[in-house]
């Protein structure tokens, strides 16, 4: 369903299954040497069962999971999780903005805006007459209005507050700090930084004290579920209709919409929303990898679909999460 880096591959490796004892092999008569078995696999072959250095009951245990995000910069290491609203504390994105020219200067235009209001001059004494009259008429409507719209907002806030009770919805919360999204280059700096105490906004989590604790560099292997190349979507859009990736488009609008709820991207949560040109993309997308009519009636809506209009879309959503990344070695 963002903020708002670049991937490093870690190999993993694995052990190679225990066979148990066979018999000796047959020497080939000519040779001396041993015949190779056919029906045995090629020692060579990793067992694709076999297990990985990484240890998944750690992060199941925890319920936190280390990602792997790529953009135009790099390729990085961070953690993820998913906790009710009522567990978390957002980030503070006050330092961010205000390094932010852009969002600078609009505060900026709209304080000037705010000064240049000032008190109505009125020369003729008849015209102020009406305008008192008609002024006093505008604050007792506005009086009247203000009453309605109390009543509205307490019946708001009182359902607002019994759906809080009925449901308190999961939201993603990445390993960040003052709005800024920490992208680890190799998984020892990121085991490092967990380790350090170091201040991040998920250090708020239950489980994070035990992490810090039983974390190692090995662990920090992201399933390919949880590898998410963002620095190829703009590319693979603009290459037209027949070569658009549905799993890599998809997996990236779910990586964006979790980073621009946990780093408060608004923009980017916007373009994403429902009924968005982007959203309509991501629709087609998965319908067009389900079989039937299903499927069929996808593909259809994704030729409607502009490619321009989408490579430029998300060209500003990875250049808008790449902005709030914080590159740690």
């Amino acid at each position: 369903m963002g903020g708002s880096p670049t991937y490093t591959e870690v190999t993993v490796a694995r052990q190679s299954p225990q066979r148990p004892d066979a018999d000796e092999p047959e020497l080939d008569d000519t040779t001396g040497l041993a015949e190779p078995d056919a029906a045995e696999p090629d020692a060579a072959e990793p067992d694709a069962d076999a297990p990985t250095g990484a240890d998944r009951a750690l992060w199941d245990d925890l319920r936190i999971e280390p990602v792997e995000i790529a953009l135009p910069a790099g390729t990085g290491f961070t953690l993820r999780a998913y906790r009710p609203t009522s567990e978390l504390t957002p980030t503070d994105v006050a330092e961010r903005d205000a390094d932010d020219p852009f969002l600078a200067r609009r505060q900026v235009v709209e304080t000037d805006e705010d000064e240049d209001e000032g008190d109505v001059v009125i020369l003729d004494e008849d015209v102020a007459r009406d305008f008192a009259e008609s002024d006093d008429e505008e604050k007792r409507a506005k009086r009247d209005d203000e009453a309605t719209e109390e009543e509205k907002d307490a019946d708001e806030a009182a359902a607002d507050e019994d759906s809080d009770e009925d449901s308190d919805e999961e939201v993603p919360v990445f390993l960040s700090h003052q709005g800024r999204l920490l992208l680890f280059k190799t998984a020892e700096s990121l085991v490092s930084f967990v380790r350090s105490g170091a201040p991040n906004d998920m250090s708020q989590l239950d489980s994070w004290h035990e992490l810090s604790e039983r974390v190692e560099p090995a662990d920090i292997a992201p399933p390919d579920e949880d590898v998410y190349e963002l620095d190829l979507v703009v590319e693979n859009l603009r290459g037209g209709h027949d070569t658009w990736d549905p799993t890599l488009l998809i997996e990236a609008g779910e990586v964006a919409r979790d980073l621009a709820y946990a780093l408060r991207l608004p923009a980017v949560l916007h373009m994403l929303s429902s009924g968005s040109s982007l959203d309509d993309l991501d629709e087609a997308l998965r319908s067009s990898v389900n079989g039937g009519f299903g499927g069929f009636m996808g593909r259809r809506k994704l030729r409607k679909i502009g490619a321009q209009t989408a490579s430029l879309g998300w060209r500003t959503i990875v250049g808008k999460i790449s902005a709030i990344v914080d590159w740690r070695d």
